[in-house]
């Protein structure tokens, strides 16, 4: 692998996490080991990827604010668009190939970096332009080139293939890499640990500071506000790694709340429990944290039922989650905890066992217990070749059904929620009726939800939550009465 230089970095500023370049040097070497023992791979094989490209809104001439694109940004942390970069298996040797700009660009759009500036910003071997590309290859006597296509097993659309002009002429191998890259950004090294810690620390405090300033009479989006204004102004955060959910009373049902038709704008009452769910993205690695609390500062003694259940069923998953477990089965301890506080409060009565076998937890808690995370909040890798995903209520919505191992970064996120399109159907269902207490549940039709949400670490024998903020009933109450004072 050639040699890098000390020092090239991404950081917004003394008071933010300095990124070294050398984590993605890391990554482009274990890409060239992994590549190097498949014996699909011959020798002068080159990868080549294509970086992401400005997005115009509609037909206009506003784009979209650029992000990177997440499997470029794991090899080279380019953090411009329109770039294109190669590595060649054998030796390791780092390209990128920048666009070669207009003159006049320097008049809207600032300074035109040379190609000595980018081969310094981003401590690669070599940078030529993307018109070079053809004529660098052939110079290098690339054999085959192994470009990305694979499918994103959470949004069903399949990554973009690298083209350029003159690649007709070049070998393309198209199915070895994505299982390959896929399967290294499953598994976090430690410099990428440091920028998740990181990413964590900066929406754990962002969090804090929306407990401390949350009042009845305050709208949804204030909330969204308040934590995107800290995690840019504090930590150099510009972008969050996902669309906000503030969602207030019923509101809380409704699991991806936050979208263009419900934009957090509903008006924060006094007596309603809220779930915000919001985490900051630095050098586009996300952070993903959900907290639930009274929107007056005090819990009642039903919003206590409800939390300290999900409370008590996500310190359980943390409790047992370890290298060796499967996920599919915390999701079903996150359940059965679920389930055996509802019945333990009087919501639901019967044997937990047999409630567990007509997937009643599915009823209050429809989504998966938790995501890989990375460089996009649901990361890749959930469901490779030979791992099924479950057809079964709830399980289904797993987005891994993989055995859990050292080096992993996942969410905690159980959650139970009043769903009214799921409770009715349910409470007539001729298997699962016999379990509700009817009169119990009409008081929380109009509840909402309670969702926690931790991010943590799978470590050698044992799970290390990155995510820090008040969680017991006392220290949330605690924390808002000081942002009352």
């Amino acid at each position: 692998m050639p040699g890098h230089q000390d020092g090239a970095s991404f950081s917004r500023g003394k008071h933010t996490h300095t990124v070294p370049m050398s984590l993605h040097a890391t990554n482009r070497r274990r890409l060239c080991e992994s590549l190097q023992s498949n014996s699909q791979v011959g020798s002068e094989a080159v990868v080549l990827l294509q970086g992401g490209d400005d997005v115009p809104r509609h037909c206009t001439d506003v784009s979209y604010l650029f992000r990177q694109e997440s499997y470029f940004q794991w090899c080279f942390g380019v953090r411009e668009p329109e770039f294109f970069g190669a590595i060649d298996v054998d030796s390791g040797k780092s390209i990128l190939f920048m666009p070669r700009l207009p003159q006049d660009y320097v008049i809207w759009l600032g300074r035109i970096p040379t190609t000595d500036d980018v081969k310094k910003q981003y401590d690669v071997d070599e940078v030529h332009y993307v018109d070079e590309i053809s004529d660098v290859l052939k110079a290098a006597k690339a054999k085959v080139l192994l470009t990305l296509v694979g499918v994103n097993s959470d949004s069903g659309l399949t990554s973009r293939e690298a083209k350029f002009e003159g690649i007709d002429s070049f070998k393309v191998n198209n199915t070895i890499l994505h299982p390959e890259m896929t399967e290294l950004r499953v598994f976090k090294t430690p410099a990428e640990i440091e920028v998740l810690r990181y990413a964590n620390k900066v929406s754990s405090e962002a969090h804090k500071v929306l407990y401390k300033s949350a009042r009845p009479g305050m709208h949804e989006y204030q909330m969204e506000s308040i934590f995107e204004h800290y995690t840019s102004k504090e930590a150099g955060c510009r972008y969050t790694a996902y669309t906000a959910i503030c969602a207030c009373g019923p509101n809380g049902a409704v699991l991806h709340y936050g979208h263009a038709a419900a934009p957090n704008d509903d008006l924060m009452l006094d007596g309603q429990i809220m779930v915000i769910d919001m985490g900051a993205e630095y050098h586009c690695y996300t952070s993903d944290i959900t907290i639930s609390f009274p929107v007056n500062g005090k819990f009642t003694p039903d919003q206590r039922i409800i939390y300290e259940a999900v409370l008590k069923s996500n310190l359980a998953v943390q409790k047992a989650a370890k290298p060796g477990v499967l996920w599919p089965d915390m999701h079903r301890l996150a359940e059965k905890t679920i389930l055996e506080e509802l019945v333990k409060h009087g919501l639901i009565q019967g044997n937990v066992d047999d409630m567990m076998a007509v997937r009643l937890g599915a009823v209050f808690m429809p989504h998966g217990l938790g995501h890989f995370m990375g460089l996009d909040v649901h990361d890749c890798g959930g469901y490779p070749k030979g791992v099924e995903r479950s057809t079964e209520p709830g399980l289904k919505s797993l987005r891994t059904g993989r055995v859990l191992q050292k080096d992993m970064v996942i969410t905690i996120e159980p959650g139970c929620y009043f769903i009214n399109s799921l409770i009715e159907p349910a409470m007539k269902d001729p298997v699962k009726s016999k379990f509700f207490v009817p009169e119990v549940m009409e008081r929380f039709k109009k509840f909402g939800g309670v969702r926690i949400e931790d991010d943590v670490l799978i470590t050698e024998d044992g799970c290390d939550n990155m995510t820090q903020v008040p969680r017991t009933v006392a220290d949330i109450e605690a924390i808002m009465a000081e942002g009352k004072a």
